[in-house]
């Protein structure tokens, strides 16, 4: 099971990490912004990591760039390119290389794919292609067959800023899994269950409320010289020099015992 906290609130950096009997997955999630005038890019920084402890595989690859495009403009619109490299740390007998390609000026296509597996020699073994949002397909294989195809979106999707049925879901809240989580989730926050609900002014005001608090409680530990420490996340140092976040293992101990309302919990919200 995952779990997402914010490790830093200046810059903005947010770890994340999950696991299960099949594979570990971790990835910090930090950027740097260049704005263009109409259009404003999102390059991240860090690496994507997961281990498949069956096969003794650690893949990780990097994030490519998102544009938010017309940014002045009520029709603005995500675009995301760049080159994806795929690699196993364990094991350098092939790569994969990933194209998301830049829309041009006067083509209507957009969120096309291209990607070639190659071999240590650097030889092509496979080549792929497609759009993400309707499906990637290889030629390369015997058969030539799709081998990615994203889920159908909600009928009324276009309503609801392009949500998945699965980015819908992330905000709920279960009787059983209320009383498990700590106090500080952000599902729990208040703007954000206004804004969810259809209540745009409640939210809005509420946000201010709930970020002038961040204000004065960062404007607080300064005064006393404290620094905040992430409870559940260490920065660390890994195997090829890169700096990130992981986690200190303590998340599901605390959870089980002696549980998140027993313990110290900040006020947030």
């Amino acid at each position: 099971m995952p779990f997402l906290p914010q490790v830093s609130h200046h810059p903005p950096i947010s770890a994340c990490y999950a696991e299960s009997e099949n594979f570990t997955f971790w990835q910090d999630q930090r950027w740097k912004n260049k704005f263009w005038g109409k259009s404003v890019e999102v390059i991240p920084v860090g690496m994507v990591n997961i281990t498949l402890p069956k096969y003794g595989d650690h893949y990780e690859w990097n994030k490519v760039t998102t544009c938010i495009h017309n940014i002045l403009s009520p029709q603005r619109w995500l675009e995301h390119y760049g080159e994806i490299l795929i690699r196993n740390t364990k094991d350098s007998s092939c790569t994969c290389k990933i194209t998301l390609v830049k829309s041009r000026y006067f083509s209507p296509e957009t969120n096309e794919v291209r990607g070639v597996v190659l071999d240590q020699a650097g030889n092509t073994v496979h080549k792929f292609g497609g759009f993400w949002h309707e499906g990637i397909f290889c030629d390369t294989l015997p058969t030539p067959q799709c081998i990615w195809k994203p889920h159908p979106l909600p009928p009324d999707h276009m309503q609801y800023y392009g949500f998945s049925y699965f980015a819908r879901e992330l905000n709920d809240v279960t009787p059983e899994m209320k009383s498990l989580l700590p106090p500080t989730d952000s599902r729990f926050r208040p703007d954000q269950r206004l804004l969810e609900n259809g209540h745009v002014d409640e939210a809005e005001k509420k946000k201010d409320e709930v970020e002038q608090q961040q204000r004065e409680r960062r404007k607080m530990m300064e005064k006393k010289g404290e620094q905040h420490i992430p409870r559940f996340f260490r920065k660390m140092v890994d195997a090829t020099g890169k700096e990130t976040w992981f986690t200190n293992g303590t998340y599901w101990k605390v959870r089980k015992e002696p549980g998140f309302a027993q313990m110290d919990n900040p006020q947030l919200w």
